[in-house]
């Protein structure tokens, strides 16, 4: 089975129209949020897409506030979706991904946090598929051997197989 790793663009997609909004949906409403995670920092990081989105009128107030409470119910507070700490291991076990991939300190972070996590799953029969939009993350942890799903140009057929993987 199939758990989703969402850097912080990709999960915002849930939650304000953009490019890649409705992919970025559909595995809220045909998987279970115990397949769902992101790193900690990830929440911080959609909050300030939400804020920044709404200071610069793309979205409105009242979508900003929607926003946060769905995002508060389906991640922050909620018991299944797995918030993934940082801790400083991981950052300086992410450094040599900074130079092998020309990654920002955040996405190696995320891709170190990703194959960590996917070793995990893969030694009980499970995969994780990372989303996001960002390429050079995508170009990298394809190159690392991670799936991947990109919501703003891969299509839902894909993702459905993603989702139904046993």
């Amino acid at each position: 089975m199939n758990s989703f790793y969402w850097d912080a663009s990709a999960l915002a997609k849930r939650y304000a129209l953009e490019t890649g909004s409705s992919l970025g949906k559909h595995p809220f409403t045909h998987a279970t949020p115990d397949r769902m995670m992101c790193l900690i920092v990830c929440v911080s990081e959609v909050i300030s897409i939400f804020v920044r989105k709404k200071n610069a009128h793309l979205i409105t107030p009242e979508i900003f506030s929607q926003a946060l409470v769905d995002f508060r119910a389906e991640v922050i507070d909620a018991d299944a979706f797995k918030l993934i700490s940082i801790e400083d291991t991981l950052v300086f076990a992410s450094h040599p991904l900074i130079e092998k991939h020309a990654l920002n300190a955040t996405d190696a972070i995320i891709l170190r946090s990703a194959l960590d996590v996917t070793t995990l799953s893969r030694s009980a029969g499970n995969d994780i598929v990372l989303v996001t939009s960002d390429h050079r993350l995508l170009r990298a942890a394809q190159a690392e051997g991670l799936q991947i799903f990109n919501p703003e140009v891969d299509v839902q057929t894909y993702l459905d197989t993603l989702i139904q993987a046993k």
